[in-house]
């Protein structure tokens, strides 16, 4: 059994939903799948109507998820119109920790924490690099996975799957069992990482495919 996760490093929900991998990973492997939710046509600059739009969501994610929001996010990062959100700089970086040393999500819970509570730009190759190191990363070996790694391939394999699942955004999780794909709504269990832990274990599970009622839109946050 196999849970695979499809997520963005710029997807509120995502972070919203970082607890359930956490725990996830405590009860079966995880693999991870880098949408591009924001990258190449869709990469976007901070402007006073991205700030508008996605802050409301933010807002709800917080309530519903119990995820901290810091004001470096809120009051720093979305106030600064010289940042870009581009997904495919943070994707690389976690392909990259994952390639050299199994710890790609362990690398991407640090981006979530550092785009959405510390309010830095993680789609700055210096932010990459110091937060790696931050995970105490060999700061060598990581630069050069991650400037070798293939993200658009990744991207571009990560949203096939998602079409052939039928997930409709981010996050989306896939139990695979005998090569059976089952969609997960993790709806009920947001903010419940240990009784998602529990479902996981115990029932392994029977579950008809449904929908993720919480999810980004795989192409962006466009006002």
């Amino acid at each position: 059994m196999i849970l695979h996760y499809i997520y963005d490093p710029l997807c509120g929900w995502c972070y919203g939903a970082k607890p359930l991998v956490q725990a996830a990973q405590g009860v079966l492997p995880v693999i991870a799948h880098g949408g591009g939710m924001m990258s190449g046509a869709n990469r976007q600059a901070v402007s006073p109507q991205l700030r508008n739009y996605v802050m409301p969501h933010d807002r709800r994610i917080a309530e519903y998820t119990g995820q901290p929001f810091g004001e470096a996010y809120f009051e720093g990062l979305l106030r600064d119109e010289t940042a870009v959100f581009d997904s495919t700089p943070p994707i690389a970086a976690v392909l990259a920790a994952e390639h050299i040393a199994g710890r790609g999500l362990e690398l991407l819970g640090r981006l979530q924490i550092a785009h959405y509570v510390e309010g830095l730009r993680i789609a700055d190759e210096a932010v990459l690099l110091a937060l790696a190191e931050d995970i105490d990363l060999e700061p060598q070996a990581f630069q050069m996975a991650f400037k070798a790694v293939g993200t658009d391939h990744h991207i571009k394999d990560s949203r096939a799957f998602l079409a052939k699942v039928g997930g409709q955004g981010f996050p989306t999780f896939v139990l695979e069992q005998d090569g059976q794909f089952t969609l997960v709504d993790i709806s009920p269990w947001l903010g419940k990482p240990q009784a998602f832990a529990q479902w996981l274990s115990e029932s392994l599970p029977s579950q008809a495919p449904s929908i993720p009622v919480q999810a980004c839109g795989i192409d962006g946050c466009a006002p």
